[in-house]
């Protein structure tokens, strides 16, 4: 289910709640959401190992995945996949709105339908636009409380979209021997350093023009557009160590990997904290 993976999913979540009650939601609903939105992504996550297992084995990083292994076959990691999902589904059914039942069906739907069997192993781009799946919790966090969707759920996910493939790039470049030994054209397999630094610095630009967004969509305090700004351009300035003839490139993505998980878990915390003083 790769748990660590859906750790990222769910720090969206809260914040995404909690705007969207306007203060702390209730139990039911935020553990439903929790709960719920782990076994979904779970779900997809195991879908995606299942079609992806001949090149997991390809992979350094992916190898001692348990389908690569042979600790479970095909066969009874899609009854586990499919029991999952069909858990989720019924949790977000039950104990929230048809609205985000629905958006949950449709992000374990892209995931591994349109990202895993249809853009990853296509285009370069497949981290772009696959990477909307990682920006649904979002949305379905604020249906699972309003039934509904807004322009700060907009922001929101546009800030996570943005934020996306340099979070995934930086990974890339750091495995970036594995992904080509299977064959998987990621970004920075494909082209030169230039450009994957250039394409990093774009979607980080836009990452911080989303963020201002959604703090003024969210009507949150002046502290805490100032505050995300700042996170922003931390982001922005750990891209000026990546350069083309940086000596310990690899070294330098992997620590631009580690900040993005950072910054996105500080900008959770900023915007339920600003909430809720807001409150």
């Amino acid at each position: 289910m790769k748990l660590r993976v859906v750790e990222l999913l769910l720090v969206t979540t809260v914040p995404a709640l909690v705007l969207a009650e306007g203060k702390l939601p209730g139990l039911v609903v935020t553990a439903a959401s929790i709960i719920g939105g782990t076994l979904a992504a779970g779900a997809a996550n195991a879908y995606n190992m299942i079609i992806e297992s001949d090149i997991d084995k390809l992979m350094a990083r992916t190898s001692k995945r348990p389908l690569v292994t042979g600790v479970l076959n095909k066969v009874q990691a899609t009854i586990f996949a499919t029991i999952v999902a069909i858990l989720s589904l019924v949790v977000f059914w039950v104990f929230t709105t048809p609205l985000a039942t629905l958006l949950t069906l449709i992000a374990i739907v892209f995931y591994v339908v349109v990202y895993t069997m249809g853009l990853k192993r296509r285009t370069a781009q497949n981290i772009v636009w696959g990477g909307a799946a990682g920006c649904m919790p979002v949305f379905i966090g604020w249906a699972a409380v309003t039934n509904s969707l807004s322009w700060t759920a907009v922001a929101f996910f546009m800030v996570i979209f943005f934020w996306t493939p340099p979070h995934f790039w930086a990974l890339a470049i750091k495995y970036k021997d594995d992904y080509a030994a299977a064959n998987v054209p990621m970004l920075p397999v494909v082209a030169t350093r230039n450009r994957v630094h250039r394409e990093m610095w774009l979607h980080t630009v836009a990452m911080i023009v989303s963020s201002i967004a959604l703090i003024r969509f969210a009507d949150l305090q002046l502290w805490a557009l100032i505050l995300t700004i700042g996170l922003g351009l931390v982001f922005a300035g750990q891209l000026i160590q990546l350069r083309e003839r940086t000596p310990d490139y690899t070294k330098v993505a992997g620590k631009i990997f580690q900040w993005s998980i950072t910054y996105l878990s500080l900008l959770s915390v900023l915007l339920v904290v600003a909430q809720l003083l807001k409150a």
